[in-house]
């Protein structure tokens, strides 16, 4: 473990948030979000990075680095599929990216489960 303390939950205020991977995650509320969004409470300066902490900003292009399920869609999203053109945004649950997939329309994505490039 390492010997910095984390923060609090912010939905929840809990105390036991766990780092996985590149986000903290509560267990009493199921929160997830990234340290860096804790930094900056003022829109301009929100930094969202992807999954391999690269910074991402509006316009970028991103490759999906897993494969998503996706309700009513029988194959999902496959790992590698490309999105143009994202859209950095306050949005539920941790999905920080709009972006339109070919095959799928509109939709939200997470950041920690894409790759700038």
């Amino acid at each position: 473990m390492n010997d910095t303390a984390l923060p609090p939950c912010p939905e929840c205020s809990g105390a036991y948030a766990y780092e996985t991977g590149a986000l903290l995650v509560c267990p009493e509320c199921g929160h997830e979000w990234t340290p860096a969004a804790d930094s900056g409470d003022t829109p301009g300066e929100r930094v969202v990075k992807d999954a391999v902490g690269n910074v991402l900003a509006d316009g970028d292009s991103v490759t999906v680095v897993k494969g998503l399920k996706v309700k009513g869609h029988p194959t999902g999203i496959k790992a590698g599929t490309k999105v143009r053109n994202i859209r950095l945004v306050d949005g539920v649950d941790g999905h920080d990216i709009d972006c339109k997939i070919d095959g799928f329309g509109s939709m939200q994505l997470k950041s920690s489960v894409v790759r700038k490039g």
